[in-house]
């Protein structure tokens, strides 16, 4: 006979919480250290780059017209000189081509640039943390003023830091709505507490998720919400330059006093002080390895580089350097030599190629654009005089932002000719249809389906014409 199956009991909520403790981990909140230094120094170029562009555009005119618009309701998108229309939804399937073989290739030649020095996760983060630092102080201030208990000094500083936080978010959503509906508007409705209800809900969507995710979350959606950690492995190689730790230099790690050589002491250049971990803004210890949570903002690098300098030891101990650089003791020649890869070299030339695509459909893009649809009511008739009928209905673009003029023509038959309306005046940047009649001698064909093309071109400019094909059909 066979042994009985113990009973298990129930888990008791003691259990259930322990089973929590291992299974998810407390977020522990990181007071970040600030740090200056070459890398930090290109951050805020480009944080500074990046948002005069951001806060900048929707300012800008052009043409008398908001200089970058995308205007939702016009179903046009105005930027600078060009104006697109829903039919050049090609430029911007080009576009998002060249975003992705971008990300591509510089993520293989020298890792998570974007995300360390561009995304805009990264990019309000770090001006939000600013912002905290001039309110709160730096991050042993912080720290202290987080572990108070709550007081009017503390309650007074929190609220100054989180006005200022809702101001700069409301600000950014509604600058991001400004791209999407004209300024001028925005400015009057702001005046009078008007807004419309689809813009003030997009004012306080993006505003008040911008506050969330660099004021609040900032380090967890990298951790836990980006999804680019998690395949940002597929376009690393043993050749890809990222934030890397010499461990054969660095250990053994430990204090030790100015000016005594470490080796004498059985020691490697770290004096494991920490900063690196200190600076990191997703809080984890680079000394570790290459890890998913590295965004490649190379604070570490920075502070590490410090306090190199202060020690008197050469820096680098912290560096951009590769697999194979590090376990080949390759010199920075060799690793130049290693970006041009084959798979750098794919990526670039796809970049290379969409990029041409790009300005030679710019460059060859026509002011006019003409579109024909027969009438479906009557296919075919017979008119006075013997004459065969067809109805058409032309929509013309005029994708200038001047009136235009354009005559209009038909060929393809004998002595087919346009009845009534020839000439047609389109205002700056629109659509125009025309409804024409196109009348054929009996004789000039027969019965059947015939091509026939509409030739439209500027009456103020040669050069300027678009013939667009289509049938003509002769009764039988």
């Amino acid at each position: 006979m066979s042994d009985p199956v113990p009973l298990r009991r129930a888990p008791s909520p003691q259990d259930q919480a322990a089973q929590s403790d291992d299974l998810y981990a407390v977020r522990q909140k990181i007071h970040l250290r600030s740090v200056s230094g070459m890398f930090a120094t290109w951050r805020w170029a480009l944080v500074w780059f990046t948002q005069i562009l951001f806060y900048g555009l929707p300012w800008l005119t052009w043409n008398d017209r908001q200089a970058v618009l995308f205007h939702l309701a016009e179903r046009k998108f105005y930027i600078f000189g060009w104006v697109f229309w829903p039919q050049d939804v090609f430029y911007l399937a080009i576009l998002l081509i060249i975003a992705a073989y971008a990300l591509f290739f510089f993520t293989a030649i020298a890792g998570r640039l974007w995300c360390g020095y561009a995304c805009p996760q990264t990019v309000y983060t770090e001006i939000f943390m600013w912002i905290e630092e001039k309110i709160e102080g730096d991050h042993k201030q912080r720290k202290k003023l987080e572990n108070a208990s709550m007081s009017a000094h503390k309650l007074a500083v929190r609220s100054a830091k989180y006005g200022a936080w809702a101001v700069a978010g409301l600000w950014t959503g509604f600058t991001f709505v400004a791209y999407f509906s004209p300024l001028d508007e925005l400015l009057q409705s702001a005046a009078t507490l008007s807004f419309g209800p689809w813009e003030l809900f997009w004012i306080l969507f993006y505003g008040g998720f911008t506050y969330l995710f660099a004021g609040v979350m900032r380090e967890q959606v990298c951790l836990y919400m980006c999804p680019y950690a998690r395949f940002q492995g597929v376009m690393f190689d043993p050749d890809t330059l990222v934030v890397t730790y010499d461990q054969e230099r660095g250990e053994a790690r430990g204090p030790r006093k100015k000016g005594i050589d470490p080796r004498s002491q059985g020691k490697g250049d770290c004096v494991d002080c920490g900063i690196c971990v200190q600076v990191c803004p997703t809080g984890i210890d680079i000394r570790d390895g290459l890890q998913y949570e590295c965004i490649g903002c190379a604070a570490c690098i920075d502070g590490c580089d410090q306090v190199m300098d202060k020690m008197g030891y050469p820096r680098g101990l912290i560096r951009y350097s590769t697999e194979n650089a590090v376990k080949k003791r390759w010199g920075r020649r060799e690793i130049i030599g290693h970006v041009m890869r084959p798979r750098t070299l794919i990526y670039g030339g796809i970049l290379a190629l969409a990029c041409v695509a790009m300005i030679l459909g710019l460059a060859g893009r026509s002011d006019l654009r003409v579109d024909v649809i027969r009438d479906r009511a009557t296919l075919a008739r017979e008119v006075e005089g013997g004459l065969i009928e067809n109805v058409y209905q032309l929509q013309i673009m005029n994708m200038r932002e001047t009136a235009r003029a354009f005559d209009l023509g038909v060929s393809g038959l004998e002595g087919a000719r346009i009845e009534g309306v020839k000439s047609i005046e389109i205002p700056p940047a629109s659509t125009r249809s025309v409804t024409v009649q196109v009348r054929v001698p009996a004789d000039a064909g027969k019965p059947g389906s015939h091509e026939i093309a509409f030739d439209v071109s500027a009456a103020d400019v040669s050069g300027v014409s678009v013939q667009e094909e289509t049938t003509f059909l002769m009764p039988r």
